[in-house]
């Protein structure tokens, strides 16, 4: 009887072993478990730990998680995930300096982009203004060169009135009149030359408002580059019980970093294709419609 029940234990052991060497990632779920679904090769899982200061409620967490093992099974059409709320592996969300590093990092370069675009929308509104003194400038070198044509004929009229003895009574009244038009336009024309101007002097300021702007702007880039330098360090980590989450910059940046450790759970390794979820870093993949690369499911099937 003994022997029987060796034999039928090596025989499990056997088959628990084979299990195993197939679906690593069984070997993270409770003994218990992989006794009573000795088929079911799915790494169960559940979330444990949520820092309220990530803003984000247990059940959203759920959702995303689910989300993330979503991308291996579109992936390869293999639901290699269960969510289990008695599950051994479970998910936690601890907030840190890397967190409160991501949030401040992201602050300041939105009050940079914003800066940015305000500078941007004030560099255009000071192009149309100087395109505008542009146009008003040749107007009043139009204007100023007709009103010297007119001066010059006047005073050459006068010249030969003068040389004839001067003006005879039936011209004095058009001749004064066209004395008096001439006055008229050279006031008009100075006072357009002073608006012209009191409109450059505006646009002197603004010059030197937006050279200012862009100061500051220079001076807050400097600064962030200076505090927020590159660096390396683990969003998330996988150690065989929990997968934790540290850092996070939005909802679809936690997806794939909770899908990248996943990855290490069904026992792949980092691989060196940019784009692929397995990639050591975050930062050219897709984060709104990722998925799987052709560098990832080869991991998937060498392991």
């Amino acid at each position: 009887m003994r022997l029987v029940l060796l034999g039928l234990l090596l025989i499990f052991l056997s088959g628990m072993t084979y299990q195993i060497r197939n679906h690593p990632q069984i070997r993270y779920n409770k003994l218990l478990d992989r006794i009573q679904h000795p088929f079911d090769t799915r790494l169960r899982y559940r979330i444990a730990e949520v820092d309220s200061r990530f803003g984000l409620t247990e059940h959203e967490l759920k959702q995303i998680s689910q989300q993330a093992t979503d991308i291996w099974k579109d992936g390869t059409g293999q639901d290699y995930f269960v969510y289990d709320p008695q599950a051994r592996l479970s998910i936690h969300l601890i907030y840190d300096q890397r967190q409160n590093d991501s949030v401040q990092r992201r602050q300041q370069l939105g009050h940079i982009q914003q800066s940015q675009q305000l500078w941007s929308n004030k560099n255009q509104q000071l192009k149309q203004f100087k395109d505008e003194l542009d146009r008003n400038n040749a107007e009043l070198e139009t204007k100023k060169n007709q009103l010297d044509s007119q001066l010059n004929q006047y005073n050459q009229h006068i010249a030969i009135i003068n040389q004839n003895g001067g003006i005879p009574a039936a011209q004095r009244e058009q001749m004064t009149q066209q004395q008096s038009q001439l006055q008229q336009q050279i006031f008009v024309l100075q006072q357009e030359i002073n608006i012209y101007n009191q409109k450059i002097q505006q646009l002197n300021l603004q010059v030197d408002e937006l050279n200012q702007l862009n100061q500051q702007i220079d001076s807050s880039v400097q600064s962030f580059n200076q505090r927020f330098q590159p660096r390396l360090f683990d969003k998330g980590s996988f150690n065989g019980q929990q997968i934790n989450i540290y850092e996070f910059e939005s909802q679809d940046d936690l997806r794939l970093t909770l899908a990248h450790e996943f990855g290490h759970a069904l026992g792949l390794k980092h691989n060196q294709d940019p784009q692929a979820l397995m990639y050591p870093l975050m930062k050219e993949q897709d984060l709104q419609n990722f998925r799987l690369s052709t560098a990832d499911i080869a991991l998937l099937q060498a392991r």
